[in-house]
């Protein structure tokens, strides 16, 4: 009997597979040699975004580390002040009685005067030239407050931290659920922005995708990935195509659900999770160029 049943089985298959046609057979072909294709162009693409973020962070460690010197070598020049100040406040108490008080002595007291002047004088220097670089984050802060308005704060955030400066858009502002087609609405938010880093065209930044933890059921998207990394490129793209923003000065990134804001297992943290961030890039070159000396 179950003889009976497989060859049934075998016989029906047969009979299935040769009622599709050759040209079924072809186009099924060609669509999956299509999207063979698709997905090896959504690879290397995703390397690349892969390898624009690296090297971002990268440089973002960096200017952390050399402002951290920066700081400790003034520390270790104000110890150096205070050492030379003690010794020459010895050597001067010796010129209270001008008998004891050599040549080289009095040498001495010069160069160690001279020496705390310079040194001081450099602090002054670093100091100021951080709190230059201070200013520009501020004022830029400021000016994006300025365009962009009264807008919920839930919606909007600009904010400095560690010497960057950073935008967090909320996903509701700018997408719909599950999307990455940009409203009308964040359309003009944008616009606003754009506005402020056309006026400094010097500065880069990074557009940044986030998600949150709950996995994607929308056609046409692989996963949080996917998504966080096409909302990037979209709004990339307006701010190149509609505000005219230098191409070169952009990257766009995709986070996917990895660097959350509050706890993914809350709606309302699930809800400040999604959001595009726009990181401006903290320039080395501009920020040593405020240490050289005018």
């Amino acid at each position: 009997m179950k003889t009976k049943s497989y060859l049934f089985a075998a016989m029906a298959s047969v009979l299935l597979f040769s009622c599709v046609s050759p040209k079924k057979l072809r186009q099924s072909e060609a669509k999956y040699a299509e999207l063979s294709a698709t997905y090896l162009d959504l690879q290397a693409k995703y390397r690349a975004l892969q390898d624009e973020l690296n090297k971002a962070n990268n440089q973002n460690t960096d200017l952390t580390t050399r402002k951290a010197a920066l700081e400790n070598q003034i520390s270790e020049l104000n110890k150096q002040i205070e050492y030379l100040k003690a010794n020459n406040n010895t050597v001067l108490n010796q010129l209270k009685d001008l008998s004891v008080v050599t040549g080289s002595q009095a040498e001495s007291i010069k160069k160690s005067l001279e020496n705390i002047g310079a040194k001081d004088l450099y602090i002054k220097d670093l100091q100021g030239s951080i709190a230059r670089k201070d200013s520009l984050n501020m004022a830029l802060v400021m000016n994006l407050k300025g365009a962009i308005g009264n807008l919920d704060d839930k919606d909007i955030n600009i904010k400095v931290d560690k010497g960057v400066v950073y935008v967090d858009i909320s996903d509701k502002l700018l997408f719909k659920s599950g999307s990455y087609d940009v409203t009308d609405r964040a359309k003009e938010v944008l616009g606003k922005v754009a506005k402020v880093l056309n006026a400094q065209p010097e500065i880069e930044f990074m557009v940044e995708g986030h998600t949150d933890s709950l996995p994607i059921r929308s056609a046409g998207i692989a996963d949080n990935w996917d998504l966080s990394v096409k909302r990037a490129t979209s709004v990339v793209r307006i701010l190149q195509d509609t505000y005219g923003l230098d191409p070169k000065r952009m990257t766009a990134a995709g986070r996917s659900q990895y660097l959350p804001l509050a706890d993914n297992t809350t709606a309302e943290g699930r809800s400040a999770n999604r959001r595009t961030r726009i990181v401006i890039l903290p320039q080395l070159d501009q920020f040593f160029k405020l240490l050289e000396r005018k």
